[in-house]
């Protein structure tokens, strides 16, 4: 499309949706959009691929649980989240071939969620940064989404993420 054009596109379920509603009312089936283009802004640049995001490097720190990690960037703070507390963070996670699959940086919002919520390499892992802090996380797939991937659609393997803790909202 170009600025000005008005389109309708006909949508398949399995390119939207689904085929069967997945929330009560929810949209199912083919959609119909009428879309019409007003303008187009520059996207924000994605972060670089790390050279690492294959292994970890061998000056990662490792715990018993697998999980590496090495600090980007120390924090200023001095108190540690818990499991059960709320953080805001920006984060990029790639696959180890390099394939970023979801980030907060690019999106230009951080994200914020209870820390037992997430996968569990994210549950042992944030708690051992401090605000302020970025971190490179080598997660292995028993801590992250599996291998095959337990929840549809999301990534197999170990997974990397460069983490920065911008804040801790305590329970």
């Amino acid at each position: 499309m170009v600025v000005g054009e008005k389109r309708r596109f006909w949508i398949p379920g399995n390119l939207a949706y689904g085929d069967t509603p997945r929330r009560p009312g929810g949209p199912s089936g083919t959609l119909v959009f009428d879309v019409e283009l007003l303008g187009i802004t520059a996207g924000i640049k994605p972060p670089a691929v790390p050279a690492d995001v294959a292994a970890p490097p061998k000056d990662a720190k490792k715990t018993k649980s697998g999980l590496a990690y090495k600090v980007l960037q120390k924090g200023k703070g001095k108190v540690h989240p818990k499991a059960e507390d709320t953080v805001t963070c920006h984060y990029s996670g790639w696959t180890t071939d390099g394939k970023m699959f979801d980030s907060s940086v690019q999106r230009g919002e951080p994200a914020e969620f209870p820390l037992n919520g997430v996968i569990k390499g994210w549950t042992e892992g944030v708690p051992l940064m401090v605000e302020g802090e970025k971190v490179r996380f080598w997660i292995p797939a028993d801590l992250a989404y599996g291998d095959p991937p337990q929840r549809p659609g999301a990534p197999a393997g170990m997974l990397v993420f460069d983490i920065e803790l911008i804040s801790i909202k305590k329970k």
